[in-house]
């Protein structure tokens, strides 16, 4: 009998033994293993919750080797930023690696490509992919639905699902998307509202009528200077594009987007052909033929003859010379401050205009998420990497930035709802309105902005507060607010009240022979199609680099689109 109790106690002691050596080659402890279990992931969790015993998190981070923006006392892994994440969640945040904003594409791939993972880290979708089909991600299904905050659910709910099929591979949730304005895709008409009114006109609602909007701009001196020396149409500067395109989808400034849109012509977005599979906008006929309509217009003189060579197109905005230009609804932050600067009189209004045949507006519109949070497979605490993206948005408007720059955040993503600016019109219509306070949007975190503006608001905006010509706002009583609060009421109000027929990109990232051809193709077409509207080659060159795009890869990329579109 003795014997036997000595065996057990024996064996006992051998199994304590064991389970301890297992805890310490793995780096946990008890506390850890019991404090968040991979079972509890599909229960209810607390967003905010911090761990009673410290984690630890390895990231793979960007970092600015030439950022001077930290305290001396600080470093990429001692600021404000992660302490934040320390004090409020227990979480250490560990280095896997480093690298610099131009190395840091490279350093995931490698990283991928070796298996040799960290934690968590931020990748584009052709990462995102390249991982889910190495079986290298853990699945977030769970973790996004028990412990996503409700302000980041909104966010990412607010672009219509858009955001989460990025990343939702066979029915589950794969990584954590990033959401960005959509309205920074739409490219509104931004046009001298005086010139129209000093020349009788109307803002123009077809191509044809903005031509002729544009003829007059440039013959019939609307700046009263004596001289020939307006322009009609700003076009894009010798560093802008045309148009923008799937992988630089947001913010074109001084392009010819909308003249394309009304074309139905979407040139560098891949949307759905004749037979329903994908096809590139760009060798399309609608293409050619709203490159033949901007060709006849340059060669009229109604399009900035200086847009090839010219540095900055702003230039002839604030001077006074330009009388209309494409871009996004932030133009306040842009050229128009300091066009008002020079002219307080300069009466610049965006429109959603113009409109295609069937009397519509359909611009292209830009993706919601183009980045996007993965966890290695096997990770312990998955939930981690979501409780700091919820810390990150709750916190945002504590940190300052004069700290070192919010890069410096472990695994920051931006969290905008795709809706902000159309929201933030409305919210501010009731404050002028009278119908509600700022205190009325303190339960709407995710609007950093909007308790700020409607506080703000009515310092800049004079009465009547529906009339939004330029004669009723003060600029000079708060020059800062009034770029914000003009941006907004100015260029968001055609978001709001134009039914918008949305036309969005099968496809926002490369295929695998775009990133050994694709720079050589764009190439082909930006100079292709910036001779045609020069004058510097026949419209007919269109059809060849139809045949020459697709000889040189494009069917090849298309059947990779087709691929992974279906």
């Amino acid at each position: 009998m003795r014997k036997t109790v000595q065996a057990l106690l024996i064996l006992f002691v051998f199994l304590m033994v064991l389970a301890a050596c297992s805890n310490e080659e793995t780096g946990t402890n008890d506390s850890q293993a019991e404090e968040t279990p991979k079972a509890s992931l599909a229960e209810p969790g607390d967003p905010f919750g911090k761990y009673n015993e410290p984690i630890t998190i390895r990231i793979g981070q960007e970092v600015d080797p030439t950022d001077t923006s930290l305290p001396a006392s600080d470093s990429p892994l001692d600021n404000q930023y992660t302490r934040s994440v320390k004090e409020n969640l227990n979480i250490d945040v560990e280095h896997y690696f480093t690298a610099s904003p131009a190395n840091y594409d490279q350093k995931v791939s490698l990283s991928i490509a070796s298996n040799d993972l960290p934690d968590a880290m931020i990748v584009g979708p052709i990462e995102l992919r390249q991982m889910y089909e190495a079986g290298q991600l853990e699945d977030l299904t769970d973790v996004f639905e028990n412990y996503a905050s409700p302000a980041i659910k909104r966010i990412i709910e607010s672009t219509g699902g858009i955001a989460l099929d990025s990343v939702t591979y066979d029915g589950k949730i794969m990584a954590i998307p990033n959401v960005q304005l959509q309205a920074d895709g739409v490219h509104l008409l931004w046009v001298r509202q005086d010139w129209l009114d000093q020349l009788g006109l109307e803002p123009p609602k077809t191509v044809e009528e903005l031509e002729k909007v544009a003829q007059a701009f440039v013959e019939q001196d609307p700046n009263n200077s004596g001289k020939q020396d307006t322009i009609g149409l700003a076009g894009p500067d010798s560093n802008g594009k045309l148009y923008a395109n799937f992988l630089e989808s947001t913010n074109n400034l001084y392009g010819f987007d909308g003249i394309f849109s009304a074309y139905d012509a979407y040139p560098g977005y891949w949307v759905e052909g004749d037979d329903g599979n994908p096809v590139y906008g760009s060798i399309l006929p609608e293409t050619k033929e709203a490159l033949g309509k901007l060709r006849n217009m340059y060669d009229k003189g109604l399009i900035d003859p200086e847009m090839a060579v010219r540095q900055d197109s702003a230039e002839s905005i604030i001077s006074g010379q330009t009388g209309m230009f494409f871009a996004p609804w932030w133009m306040g932050y842009g050229p128009l401050g300091d066009a008002i600067a020079e002219n307080p009189d300069a009466n610049w209004q965006a429109y959603a205009l113009p409109l295609n045949a069937e009397e519509k507006y359909a611009p292209h519109m830009s993706t919601p998420s183009n980045n996007f949070v993965v966890v290695r497979k096997g990770y312990e605490h998955p939930e981690a990497a979501m409780k700091m993206l919820n810390n990150l948005l709750q916190n945002e408007a504590t940190f300052d930035p004069s700290l070192g720059g919010p890069g410096y955040y472990p695994l920051r993503l931006v969290f905008a709802p795709s809706d902000e600016t159309e929201y933030s019109v409305e919210a501010l219509r009731e404050v002028l309105a009278g119908t509600k306070t700022a205190k009325d949007f303190e339960d709407k975190p995710e609007y950093k902005l909007l308790v700020s503006d409607a506080e703000q608001i009515k310092n800049v905006k004079l009465e009547p507060y529906d009339d939004l010509n330029m004669e009723h706002w003060d600029p000079q009583a708060d020059l800062g607010a009034w770029k914000r609060m003009y941006s907004l009421m100015v260029g968001g109000s055609p978001l709001v009240d134009t039914g918008i027929e949305s036309v969005y990109s099968s496809l926002y990232s490369q295929t695998k022979t775009m990133e050994s051809r694709w720079v050589n193709l764009k190439k082909l077409e930006d100079e292709t199609f910036l001779k045609i509207v020069m004058g510097a080659a026949p419209l007919d060159s269109f059809d060849q680099f139809v045949e020459d795009w697709t000889a040189q890869g494009g069917e090849n990329i298309t059947t990779e689109v087709a691929d992974i579109v279906e």
